[in-house]
């Protein structure tokens, strides 16, 4: 069963921005797109670079070390397939925005 995190209000994040927050001491990238909210694993896969600090296009976000580019709706690489990183559901509940962690 998951555990609903809040990491964030609503305003803390525009539309067409990201960010890296914190849920339980895991680092998490948000991202903003168009208000909806999701989530993927900080780390990008290729070297660990800050996805949360990415370069956000639509719905994908380019990492900013080497340019790697991930949907932030489902964590799959839209250049190489197979590639993906960790994705989290998100929730909004009023101005709150929630993930949803998996049991390590």
């Amino acid at each position: 069963m998951s555990r609903r995190v809040k990491v964030a209000s609503t305003t803390d994040l525009e539309p067409g921005k990201c960010v890296t927050v914190t849920a339980d001491g895991k680092n998490i990238a948000l991202f903003n797109v168009e208000g909806s909210f999701y989530a993927l694993d900080s780390d990008c896969p290729h070297m660990g670079g800050p996805l949360g600090m990415g370069f956000l296009d639509g719905d994908t976000v380019m990492c900013p070390l080497h340019g790697w580019m991930f949907s932030v709706k489902t964590g799959e690489s839209p250049t190489m397939p197979g590639l993906r990183t960790g994705c989290y559901d998100c929730e909004v509940d009023g101005e709150d925005v929630f993930v949803h962690l998996l049991p390590e």
